[in-house]
């Protein structure tokens, strides 16, 4: 038996996305996908979340940070030997869809593009890192959303099939663990990350948004399957995007509300995905809202034979919320709504910090499906500044990790199955969000910044050298 708290195979990483840090978005034979066409800067989030966007770039107008990333496309041995001296057991990382299917709809994969990863995965074999590889993380295909709508379009689903079976089958010696959709659950609040699409309307956008999520609940089932079938030992996971709702107050009127907001927000791609059926309480909600889904004979076969094998997760905040909200309450919550917790500080961004949410959100999930977990995005987004002496003293950032990772302990303890934690951004890379450098949560310092300029150059940070001690010491050390 273990000494530690965790076990002795916990796998502790780092997280990113190919659209995010990859760069090289016209090497290779890449083809263009839905990130190259999202300007940086705060109104990204305003484009994410109208109707209408036209997916054509402006650069007159607009910078794409996401077209050059932080060039890992070109550094990434590099960036796998840091990875390495911090004692990496795992890398979570995308591959770009784009990459492997310029188009999306083509017959046959880009060679260039399998042999880039090709030799990504050998270079982490070399420091014996396991990758844990996402297959669809914000990377449409920008011709699948121009042609076909993105996700509403059945059509997808065979796209996606011939996609995830030239990965396995290229990539069987080389990956075990995968997951399908990055933050499936998501997509009805992001549709344009999500499921690659701007809604008609905000009348049409649950409609369309649950319709694609349908067919990605359909595409994933079907790659746990063939993964299965082409990698026998691969374990195959959902990945949601998690936030436990509280009740502002012990109203029972709010206390329900919360409730709800956790079972549609939580628990239903979660129970689609891990359960292999559509949960109860949904019948209610797709009455109410008018919406209606169409499936083909056999498409809920399909989800019951395609559960997947363990859960992982991204968590930043918790949401608190009440169900009447006055005017100018409205909005004043998370990045996912809700109301100001009284009780919780924010970080530069407004998000809300808060490390009991991650205990409790750990044993919600464990509770209502006893699947092993692996957090895969946690960490600070915050301002960085080089001293005079060119260290980063991040002492915020260090806080913020060794906070949650007591509470992750914490939930082991009680008796939660967590394998592994890949903190988010563990090289500073382009915000999602707000297309952003300036907005790091790396233990790496890239000099790269928002107006362009910057030479690209690594740096370690504080937070370096404290993760590398987390790790060496399997989470004892937290000091």
């Amino acid at each position: 038996m273990s000494e530690y708290v965790f076990k002795d195979d916990f796998l502790w990483g780092g997280a990113t996305a190919a659209n995010q840090f990859e760069g090289g978005f016209d090497e290779g034979g890449r083809g263009l996908n839905l990130a190259d066409v999202l300007p940086g800067g705060k109104e990204r989030l305003k484009l994410l979340a109208s109707s209408g966007f036209d997916f054509e770039m402006d650069t007159e107008k607009y910078s794409y940070p996401n077209h050059e990333g932080i060039d890992f496309y070109n550094r990434y041995k590099e960036d796998i030997a840091l990875f390495a001296e911090m004692g990496f057991k795992v890398f979570r990382m995308s591959i770009a869809w784009s990459r492997i299917f310029p188009k999306g709809d083509e017959m046959e994969p880009n060679e260039e593009g399998l042999a880039f990863y090709d030799r990504v995965f050998d270079e982490l074999a070399k420091y014996d890192i396991e990758p844990l590889v996402t297959i669809a993380h914000y990377e449409t295909p920008l011709h699948l959303i121009k042609e076909y709508g993105g996700w509403k379009n059945r059509k997808l689903v065979e796209f996606f099939d011939r996609y995830v079976e030239a990965i396995f089958t290229r990539y069987q010696d080389k990956v075990k663990y995968w997951l399908t959709f990055n933050e499936i659950n998501g997509a009805t609040h992001m549709p344009l990350f999500g499921l690659g699409f701007s809604p008609e309307s905000e009348e049409t956008r649950l409609q369309e948004s649950f319709q694609g999520l349908h067919h990605q609940f359909v595409a994933s089932a079907r790659a746990v399957q063939k993964g299965h079938e082409i990698i026998p030992e691969s374990q195959i996971g959902c990945m949601l995007i998690y936030a436990p709702v509280y009740p502002f107050n012990s109203n029972p009127e709010n206390v329900m509300h919360a409730r709800k907001e956790a079972d549609l927000f939580n628990f239903f791609c979660g129970d689609v995905q891990v359960r292999g059926a559509y949960p109860y309480f949904i019948d209610r909600y797709f009455e109410e809202n008018s919406i209606q889904i169409e499936m083909e004979d056999g498409d809920l076969e399909t989800i019951k034979n395609g559960t997947v094998d363990f859960i992982s997760f991204s968590y930043y905040m918790s949401r608190t919320d009440k169900k009447e909200k006055s005017a100018e309450e409205t909005g004043q919550g998370n990045l996912i709504g809700g109301v100001k917790n009284p009780f919780l500080e924010a970080s530069d961004w407004g998000w809300e910090i808060d490390p009991v949410g991650l205990r409790i959100s750990l044993n919600e999930l464990y509770g209502r499906y006893q699947k092993p977990l692996m957090i895969v995005e946690n960490g600070l987004g915050a301002y960085d500044k080089v001293e005079e002496d060119g260290s980063i003293q991040d002492d915020y950032r260090i806080d913020y990790l060794r906070e949650h990772i007591a509470e992750m302990k914490e939930a082991v303890k009680d008796g939660v199955d967590v394998i592994g934690y890949t903190s988010w951004g563990c090289i500073d890379l382009v915000s999602a969000s707000t297309g952003e450098y300036s907005k790091r949560y790396g233990f790496i310092y890239v000099d790269k910044h928002d107006d362009g300029s910057g030479t690209m150059e690594r740096k370690k940070k504080k937070s370096f050298d404290w993760y590398k001690k987390v790790i060496e010491s399997n989470g004892e050390d937290l000091k």
